[in-house]
């Protein structure tokens, strides 16, 4: 019965046939295997599959009011991911896009911790084949460390599945104890795939290496699946706080200065992921409908801003931003969308950006958070210097690139409409919106005192971008290479640390020559003395004086081993 089949498993077992179908009907094929996962969501909520397997209960497919707005978000992305990606003739893109998506929605409707634990890797093998598809040796790489990270996230997950099953009995997926060691695991499995600081490192290296439809995909599933585990798991759970309020404040200088726009945009991604993260340590329900409303409506306006980009790298190739400009009068409408997505991540009024985060900020000021509330305020004016201005300007206008190109294809112009158009109904009808959240509270983002202050935000910060770029103050757009945080492990490790390993193992490796030496040459001489000697006149019997040999070396080895080790 498809009333009992998880949402997703249908895409993913769909997307098998997907190869041996002729493009134009390929297309049909996987919009009908989205509607068909999208059946289930009719179901309402509780447990509607589990299965047994040597006494342990997997619970499949259940469904709540915070899987909801989710699985909603999810499929509405899939079916822009496959009419954005339409002209893309080649059948293993689609492929790895319809498996990618339905593991993502198989796994928000998982109820326990091994169900959740084979969604989770299945959504890292599937997506890892976004960025092989560059076929470039920067994308082998990185698609290679992309791999080994996402799935050293699901060995903490299991692990901590484990301990919990060990401990109660009970592997269910609900909210957990953050001072068990159990809890410590999977908080770190979540925050590896949610882009930490310090492990955020994957995030900027691998979407930027993926194809132009490929980063769109990889944009919308893998890090909101981490936010709803933490929705789910660790509401509540204070140091989020702290953990979001500094993944929305770094990322900004990281984002100024880099010249890839899609790289740009991922540090972007990772100041988006900190808002969610503090909504979720909060925990109150006005900041969890927070959260969970700024992850739907990013992923349409950060989808959005991708597909701009994803356009112009394939009509013109590059997105660098020193290499572009002046593009508005070839690619009117990919601009315009671009900027509609811009417009949204910054929050201005009568967008989805606004409504959203207008939640998490009134959350802040309801519980006093002071200090946090003003480091987001901060964050909020760089998002619409490095996403709001920097990308539709560097692209599009700036300075004449002399490049002359034609408007992104039909499928392409036709997926950012689409998205647009739900940023701004999303912006103009915030009570539709607010229904599907997972608390049903009375809220009106359009007071006074919410639309003034975000305009007089937004003034101020876009008056600062004027006055930096007029007095060219501005950091300029340069061909270089920004460091980040997976410089530590990809090049200070093996720089510094094995240098040092070899150099210990060397001294070692003599250590244990010179001991060897010495027993050898201590069991040469005492055998010399008792062979030519008597004990009380008799003559040593050879079994004796192996043994006397043998416990003379033992001790010297035990007096070795006391001051070596």
């Amino acid at each position: 019965m498809i009333s009992s089949f998880p949402p997703g498993l249908i895409m993913m077992i769909g997307a098998l046939l997907i190869p041996f179908l002729p493009h134009i009907i390929r297309q049909i094929y996987m919009m009908v295997l989205i509607l068909l996962s999208a059946y289930a969501l009719t179901l309402g909520f509780g447990i509607h599959s589990k299965i047994n397997v040597m006494d342990i209960e997997f619970i499949i497919f259940q469904s709540d009011t915070l899987t909801l707005p989710f699985a909603i978000i999810f499929h509405i992305a899939a079916i822009l991911n496959v009419i954005y990606g339409a002209h893309e003739k080649h059948w293993n893109q689609h492929v790895a896009i319809m498996s990618y998506s339905g593991a993502a929605i198989a796994a928000v409707h998982a109820g326990d911790l091994f169900t959740l634990f084979i969604w989770w890797e299945a959504t890292a093998f599937t997506s890892v084949f976004l960025i092989l598809a560059s076929k470039t040796k920067r994308s082998y790489k990185s698609a290679f460390r992309y791999i080994l990270i996402q799935v050293g996230s699901g060995m903490f997950l299991l692990a901590g599945a484990i301990l919990l099953m060990s401990e109660t009995g009970s592997a269910e997926f609900k909210n957990f104890d953050i001072n068990s060691l159990y809890g410590q695991l999977i908080f770190i499995a979540f925050g590896i795939k949610a882009a930490f600081p310090l492990l955020n490192g994957w995030l900027q290296d691998s979407y930027p290496e993926a194809s132009e439809i490929g980063t769109v995909a990889l944009s919308t599933f893998t890090t909101k699946l981490a936010i709803f585990c933490f929705a789910k798991s660790f509401a509540g759970t204070e140091i989020l706080i702290i953990i979001g309020a500094i993944m929305t404040f770094y990322p900004i200088f990281f984002a100024v200065i880099e010249n890839d726009l899609r790289r740009v945009l991922t540090y972007s991604l990772n100041n988006q992921l900190g808002f969610m993260i503090v909504a979720i340590g909060i925990g109150t329900e006005l900041a969890i409908n927070g959260a969970v409303a700024h992850a739907f409506a990013h992923i349409l306006y950060k989808g959005l801003l991708f597909m701009g980009m994803g356009a112009v790298l394939y009509r013109v190739g590059t997105c660098k931003a020193s290499e572009l400009g002046g593009l508005f009068k070839f690619m009117p409408i990919t601009a315009i969308c671009t900027i509609i997505g811009a417009i949204s991540i910054s929050a201005f009024p009568l967008f989805s950006g606004f409504v959203a985060k207008s939640l998490i900020m009134s959350a802040l000021g309801k519980e006093g958070l002071v200090f946090v509330y003003f480091m987001l305020l901060f964050a909020s004016a760089g998002v619409l210097h490095h996403s709001g201005i920097k990308i539709p300007f560097f692209a599009f206008f700036a300075h004449e690139s002399g490049i002359k190109t034609k408007e992104a294809p039909l499928n392409m112009i036709i997926a950012m409409i689409t998205a647009s158009t739900l940023c701004i109904l999303i912006g103009v009808f915030p009570s539709y919106f607010y229904e599907i959240l997972p608390y049903q509270i009375q809220y009106q983002p359009y007071d006074f005192s919410h639309v003034v202050g975000q305009l007089q935000l937004l003034t101020f910060a876009a008056f600062a971008f004027i006055c930096l770029w007029h007095f060219k103050i501005y950091p300029p757009e340069l061909n270089s290479t920004v460091l980040n945080s997976d410089w530590i492990y990809r090049k200070m490790i093996p720089g510094v640390l094995l240098p040092l390993l070899n150099l210990i193992n060397n001294i070692n490796k003599k250590i244990e020559q010179l001991i060897g030496f010495m027993f050898m040459y201590i069991r040469k001489f005492f055998a010399n003395i008792m062979i030519k000697n008597k004990v009380f006149d008799r003559e040593v019997g050879q079994d004796t004086l192996i043994v006397i040999q043998l416990f003379i070396i033992l001790l010297i080895f035990i007096f070795v081993w006391k001051i070596y080790l």
